[in-house]
């Protein structure tokens, strides 16, 4: 069954750490379609210090890229958002309309450090759903440390409204045994509403696609299908239930 919809992805090229080049973006493209993809969206970081990309960077490398990839039918369709460090000045962006949420607003893909969550996170969670209306999509939790200690610190952030979304990767050992342990019993505890490739070059494809095997050999084809399908679409249709 096919398709499925992508909401992290860093194929536009030479704005982040993901595609170098456009030959990189054409090649990750074609590979997630391959895969299953029919949709996939470039998430290029927004993250103060690291990368310093503004919404207006984000979009003209955005345009560029697109522009120059080639007219195929082997080619998914695509959009754009961005993933979004959780800092005050990232914050202060979401907030004021200066970020990159999904297509048509529903949703914003938010990132934490890797070692320990935000001390506001679950007050800028209720924030952005309040008064933005802006469902938080955490991405790859799995990935946190706090959360290999203990799945249930996720607990508030999913009170509040917030949307786990699974980085396939780590369910084969992509981020090591830590991440792949957490992953496997966040999806055992039904946390994950959507699952996604975070690819960032070419050769991060054959993981993903084998991850997309490993996905339904865990949880049975309907849950995988979901995961990778209708999670992600009722997310950027604001369709999701909490």
């Amino acid at each position: 069954m096919r398709g499925y919809v992508d909401l992290h992805c860093h194929w536009v090229a030479d704005i982040d750490d993901g595609a170098r080049t456009l030959a990189d973006s054409a090649a990750m493209l074609t590979g997630l379609h391959e895969a299953g993809f029919d949709v996939v969206v470039a998430t290029p970081h927004m993250r103060p210090g690291l990368f310093d990309n503004s919404r207006a960077d984000i979009e003209a490398a955005f345009a560029r890229t697109r522009a120059a990839l080639p007219a195929s039918p082997a080619l998914p369709a695509v959009a754009l958002a961005s993933e979004h460090y959780l800092d005050d000045l990232v914050f202060e962006r979401l907030m004021g309309g200066a970020a990159l949420p999904y297509p048509a607003g529903h949703a914003a893909l938010i990132e934490f450090p890797a070692d320990m969550f935000p001390l506001r996170a679950s007050a800028c969670f209720y924030e952005l759903r309040v008064k933005r209306r802006i469902r938080p999509v955490l991405a790859h939790p799995e990935r946190y440390r706090p959360v290999w200690k203990d799945i249930t610190v996720l607990d508030p952030l999913l009170d509040g409204g917030a949307v786990l979304l699974l980085d396939l990767g780590s369910l084969v050992g992509k981020y090591g045994r830590q991440a792949r342990r957490a992953a496997h019993e966040l999806l055992e505890a039904g946390c994950y509403h959507a699952a996604c490739s975070d690819a960032h070059r070419p050769g991060d494809v054959a993981q993903v696609a084998a991850a997309i095997r490993k996905l339904h050999e865990l949880e049975g084809p309907e849950e995988a299908e979901f995961l990778l399908g209708e999670g992600p679409r009722s997310i950027l249709e604001g369709r999701v239930e909490t």
